[in-house]
């Protein structure tokens, strides 16, 4: 593969996953699922191992999602110093470090730190998540009663 067609893939890649974010920011969870193929796991869970969240394919994502989400909460995702590997032309693995806080009027605000770990493919010359992994190294917790715990 040569030069430019790596940095082609690397750039496509990177603007599938802040489409991943901006759509998570905005609510727009379909648009966000579109992004996923139609059999992608999808999980969240913190550095000790404990699952947070498990989703499968395009349909349970975006109603998940939606479901988890309503319109009073506020999210902010933030990605950072992609690693950025291909597989092959149509095979690409990639590690974000990531920042998230979710805010909710009646849960408080969650504000986690940790990786994205994913992994894409080209079909039809688009490119998909096939498989996206959260892994939150810290999460810090303020709730409605102002009270603190990490």
């Amino acid at each position: 593969m040569d030069d430019l067609t790596r940095l082609v893939a690397v750039e496509d890649v990177r603007r599938l996953m802040a489409r991943y974010v901006y759509s998570a920011d905005h609510h727009r969870w379909d648009d966000l699922a579109a992004l996923f193929t139609s059999d992608a796991p999808f999980v969240a869970s913190t550095v000790d191992g404990s699952i947070q969240a498990r989703m499968t394919g395009c349909a349970e994502i975006a109603d998940r999602l939606k479901a988890r989400n309503q319109a009073d909460s506020v999210l902010i995702h933030h990605l950072f110093s992609s690693e950025i590997d291909i597989e092959s032309p149509d095979s690409v693995a990639g590690v974000w470090a990531m920042e998230d806080i979710v805010t909710t009027p009646h849960d408080g605000e969650m504000h986690g730190y940790g990786h994205y770990r994913v992994r894409f493919t080209r079909s039809d010359g688009r490119w998909l998540i096939t498989e996206l992994h959260i892994t939150r190294l810290r999460l810090d917790w303020t709730h409605p009663d102002k009270e603190n715990r990490s």
